[in-house]
């Protein structure tokens, strides 16, 4: 007699998804004003850049190793919430940071509590899912991060106030006050982590029949036995097994790609809209619509993954993003022009991070994803140590935009690749 499904509950997603809104609003707030914050201590393009760097530094030596923790602990609350009180303590640093050093200090630890939150949170989900819904589950989670980055920034531009022309050091007050409700609001995220005994029940997701097409292609589901040992156990992940499985770096450099553009976007659009004369609070607002749009095409991804491959919604997110994405700087001072280019940037920025931590947790064994998907945030976090400083050298010359664009060419080089490639 043939068992009964077992019953699918998504309610430890619905909190995870709850944390993550918290965490990421908080995080949102706290990044763009902190540009605010170095240009009040007399911070020029090249030093912002250096400091967006120190921002992922710790996690990209750190990264790995706590890839394989989410994989071997059984329980990850914990580790979901300590992500989520590293976010607050970072805040709080940056609050009270009196010089450009300890605000490079705190921004660390925000990256640190960032990545934390991060690789728990896909390792659950990867665990957690059930078999034929890891795109509806990374859909979800990251959905809550674009919502993060639609709400932050416009609690972070209201904060800071809608005057035009008014000098950074005036606004110390306004910058202390915002980067206190981020850190407190990250605060709120961890208990809430703590609400169920156990996150969910555990799936393998090891391409059974019941996935979809996508997800059961033989490109994509490994074979068991490329990774067992003699003795028949899995072979322990490590970087250069993960890097060497076949579409792993390519899906990495697109998630490089796509998460840099977010970080320049965040960092480098404020101090273009500073250059133009734009309120911070307009220029909250833009950020805003810009995660706006990717919330609506996360949310969608069920749905267009009916309609399309992976691969192929993977490519529109790389070409769609780097092209659209050229001409916001350009028209700054044309709000609803660039609001319109980057509610299509931000639709095609939104696809790619859910189908990559997909593409890489379906092209390795169930016992490797905590590790794979670390290994995929380290390139983000290399990525994001090297991009913010090759864009602070390229905006001084330049100008802000040009670290903008210099983005989106690196995003057209990802999506050629892809194409060509595979």
């Amino acid at each position: 007699m043939t068992p009964a499904p077992r019953r699918t509950s998504w309610t430890w997603l619905w909190i995870l998804v709850g944390g993550a809104l918290f965490t990421q609003t908080a995080l949102n707030v706290i990044r763009p004003v902190t540009t605010y914050k170095l240009l009040s201590l007399g911070a020029d393009p090249t030093i912002l850049g250096f400091v967006t760097a120190a921002y992922a530094l710790v996690p990209l030596i750190t990264a790995l190793w706590f890839g394989r923790i989410s994989d071997r602990i059984p329980d990850l609350r914990w580790l979901v919430a300590s992500g989520a009180w590293l976010l607050a303590l970072g805040g709080a640093g940056l609050a009270m940071a009196s010089n450009i050093p300890l605000v490079a200090v705190a921004s660390a630890v925000l990256g640190l509590g960032h990545l934390v939150f991060t690789i728990a949170g896909q390792t659950a989900v990867a665990r957690y899912s059930p078999p034929g819904r890891l795109n509806t589950g990374f859909g979800w989670f990251t959905a809550a991060y674009s919502a993060g980055q639609l709400v932050g920034p416009l609690i972070g531009g209201t904060l800071l106030g809608t005057e035009i022309g008014v000098d950074a050091a005036d606004r110390e007050e306004n910058i202390a006050a915002a980067l206190w409700v981020g850190a407190a609001l990250s605060a709120i995220a961890a208990p809430l982590m703590l609400l169920r005994r156990r996150l969910g029940s555990r799936y393998t997701n090891s391409g059974s029949k019941s996935g979809s097409a996508e997800e059961r292609s033989p490109e994509e589901v490994p074979t068991e036995q490329k990774f067992l040992n003699p003795d028949g156990s899995v072979t322990p992940a490590t970087l250069t097994g993960v890097l060497k499985v076949r579409g792993v770096p390519s899906h990495m450099l697109a998630s490089l790609a796509l998460l840099a553009m977010l970080d320049i976007l965040t960092a480098f659009l404020p101090l273009v809209g500073e250059r133009a004369g734009i309120s911070p609070a307009e220029v909250g607002l833009m950020l805003a619509i810009r995660a706006m749009a990717s919330i609506l095409s996360r949310v969608l991804i069920p749905w267009l993954s009916t309609l399309l491959s992976s691969r192929a919604l993977l490519l529109i997110s790389l070409y769609g993003s780097g092209l659209a994405l050229i001409f916001p700087p350009l028209f700054i001072d044309q709000f609803w022009l660039a609001a319109s280019l980057l509610v299509l940037g931000g639709f095609c920025l939104g696809l790619g991070q859910p189908l990559t931590m997909t593409l890489v947790s379906m092209s390795v064994p169930p016992a490797w994803r905590g590790a794979a998907l670390a290994v995929r945030l380290t390139g983000n976090r290399a990525g994001q140590v090297v991009m913010p400083l090759a864009a602070g050298f390229i905006a001084a010359p330049l100008g802000a935009a040009g670290a903008i664009w210099f983005t989106c060419a690196v995003l057209l080089l990802s999506g050629w690749q892809k194409t060509v490639r595979q």
